[in-house]
């Protein structure tokens, strides 16, 4: 086909000054702008004939654009795909914990191709492992001033009022906690568009030294920490995993030496428990090894008395830490427990401890699901339900009825149907709890004093539960996992 071939598909003719490639796949030219006196873009230059004499090829560094043959040494030096120079707080598998690859099989099988009696033994090791939890969490349901009018704004659709709700309890939480005050940093991690920074900076208003460091690996679009331009407060976003991150060789934190708050919303499993590994053992452990100043003494030594005692009549001295604490505190919402990995786990000690390993936690994490994935009756059991049931199962909701049905997930790891539906919800809740609870007893080893509660109603998000941690020295959490 002739690359400048007239088409039936719209125009015959590509706009002026644009490219005169036909793109079938899209049915229509293409829209690049051609330098003058030619005829096609850069991209499709190949196709014209003046230009056969030079060949294009794709590039090494990402195939999904080419360059030309004899351009691509000077290509390469300036390719967006190229690899860029790393950054002092890079370091790499800082986070990541230490790899023994004796304890993980090189194969496990999926959940589906276990027998009964194989599940029946795993199902039996979570309930001895889970004896003594308790299951039903505290409800910590809060809000914030600070998200009243938004909340309130009748232009919210269903999605976003559920995010503000979220966001609102979280920041009730973190003042509940008296981690909201002046003179600390506050690190997000898995930070997206920056919601959760923006909302802490809103109620702090005008409160000093207050840093915010916006922590995600990949590019986000629609980002909100750049609209924030307050004198008072300074946000810096670090696209980088968290497994390499050093909070160290941060200068803002390095220089400043605030205590930190760690938050997260939505924190995807894995992803939690690399950011925990940073806060208390990169970060904490290495703070305290070089014997910080106290915070109050810098305090003084940067404050005149009169302005100290103007705070204290304004109500925010109550809310700087006494003692100087590298993490002064961490309020994560959980989320996606699936997803966790054993070599990055924080509570593999734990398990050890109930004589589990590598083997079970795989399994535990992938039932995880179960509490929050979504259910359908088995077709074989679905045709014997009534007419007056058949609303039910066609709507796609959660609510099943309780007639003790066989059931099987949207997820390709379907059960042999042995199983009702509120068994199985029970055994992900409980997979999600025992995972939980290994992190409680990390952050307790590591000399804070953590917690677990429901943040927000399950009709808001089925991923419900935050994980705060006070150090000991501080005011503990009123709940206690």
């Amino acid at each position: 086909m002739a690359a400048s071939a007239p088409t039936p598909h719209g125009t015959g003719f590509p706009a002026e000054g644009r490219c005169g490639y036909y793109v079938e796949k899209k049915k229509r030219f293409c829209r690049m702008v051609v330098a003058a006196g030619k005829r096609f873009c850069g991209e499709h230059a190949g196709a014209a004939e003046e230009e056969n004499a030079r060949k294009r090829i794709l590039c090494p560094l990402d195939p999904k654009h080419t360059v030309y043959e004899d351009q691509l040494a000077k290509h390469l030096k300036k390719c967006n795909s190229r690899e860029k120079p790393k950054p002092d707080f890079f370091i790499q598998d800082i986070n990541a914990g230490l790899k023994d690859e004796t304890e993980i099989p090189e194969q496990l099988v999926p959940i589906s191709f276990l027998s009964e009696e194989q599940m029946e033994n795993l199902i039996k090791k979570l309930r001895k492992a889970s004896e003594g939890l308790n299951s039903t969490l505290k409800d910590q349901i809060m809000s914030h001033p600070a998200l009243h009018d938004a909340l309130n704004d009748p232009k919210n659709g269903d999605s976003a009022t559920k995010h503000l709700k979220q966001q609102a309890s979280i920041l009730g939480n973190i003042e509940k906690l008296k981690l909201l005050g002046p003179r600390r940093c506050f690190v997000e991690f898995g930070a997206g568009k920056g919601k959760l920074s923006h909302w802490v900076d809103i109620a702090l208003k005008d409160a000093e030294k207050v840093h915010f460091i916006l922590v995600e690996k990949v590019t986000t679009r629609f980002k909100v920490d750049g609209k924030h331009r307050k004198k008072n407060s300074v946000f810096e976003r670090l696209q980088i995993d968290i497994q390499h991150l050093c909070l160290n060789k941060i200068p803002l934190l390095s220089k400043e030496k605030l205590p930190v708050v760690g938050i997260g919303k939505h924190l995807c499993g894995v992803a939690t428990d690399l950011a925990l590994r940073c806060l208390v053992e990169t970060y904490a452990a290495s703070c305290e090894e070089r014997n910080e100043e106290p915070l109050a003494k810098r305090v003084k030594n940067d404050k005149t008395e009169k302005e100290i005692n103007t705070l204290a009549k304004e109500g925010n001295e109550k809310n700087i830490p006494e003692k100087w604490t590298p993490v002064a505190g961490i309020v994560i919402a959980l989320c996606c427990h699936h997803r966790c990995d054993w070599r990055h786990y924080v509570g593999k000690e734990y398990f050890r401890a109930l004589g589990l390993g590598a083997v079970e936690f795989h399994y535990f994490q992938r039932m995880s699901s179960w509490a929050t994935c979504g259910m359908q009756k088995t077709s074989l059991e679905a045709s014997n339900i009534s007419t007056k049931r058949k609303d039910k199962q066609n709507d796609g909701s959660e609510e099943h009825d309780d007639g003790g049905y066989r059931i099987t997930d949207d997820s390709t790891e379907s059960l042999p149907g042995f199983l009702t539906v509120e068994e199985k919800k029970k055994i992900g809740h409980l997979c999600k709890l025992l995972i939980d609870q290994g992190r409680i007893n990390y952050l307790q080893q590591k000399g804070f004093n953590p917690a677990l509660q429901y943040y927000t109603d399950p009709l808001v998000s089925l991923e419900n539960v935050l994980l705060t941690a006070l150090p000991n020295h501080s005011s503990s959490p009123e709940t206690t996992a």
